[in-house]
């Protein structure tokens, strides 16, 4: 859920954004997570719709969808790479807040 809310209003990038906001949050509730289990759980969003992944350039077509989850296993040095959130994945992630651990500021909950 927290990969899912690190692109819910925005196309991110694993190392530019996505792996330091889960890190971020999972450090509060005193979790450590590396960045292969975020870029497996990227693929884990995009086979069940809730994601999909894109190519981003500066140069017409600025956006390109890739079909599946690419492959990531380094460190992207040019930050082509992104991943936004679907209708299904919004649906899931709204219906999910009841439960999630931080308020509407990050903070986490008593």
């Amino acid at each position: 859920m927290l990969v899912l809310n690190a692109i819910s209003d925005d196309y991110e990038n694993v190392d530019q954004v996505i792996l330091r906001y889960v890190v971020e949050q999972l450090a509060k509730l005193k979790v450590a997570i590396e960045r292969p289990e975020i870029v497996n759980a990227l693929g884990g969003l995009i086979q069940d719709g809730l994601a999909k992944a894109y190519l981003l350039s500066g140069t017409e077509p600025y956006s390109t969808e890739l079909h599946g989850m690419p492959p990531l296993d380094a460190v992207e040095e040019d930050f082509k790479t992104y991943f936004c959130i679907t209708k299904k994945g919004i649906d899931l992630l709204l219906a999910g807040k009841t439960d999630w651990p931080f308020d509407d500021e990050g903070n986490l909950r008593p």
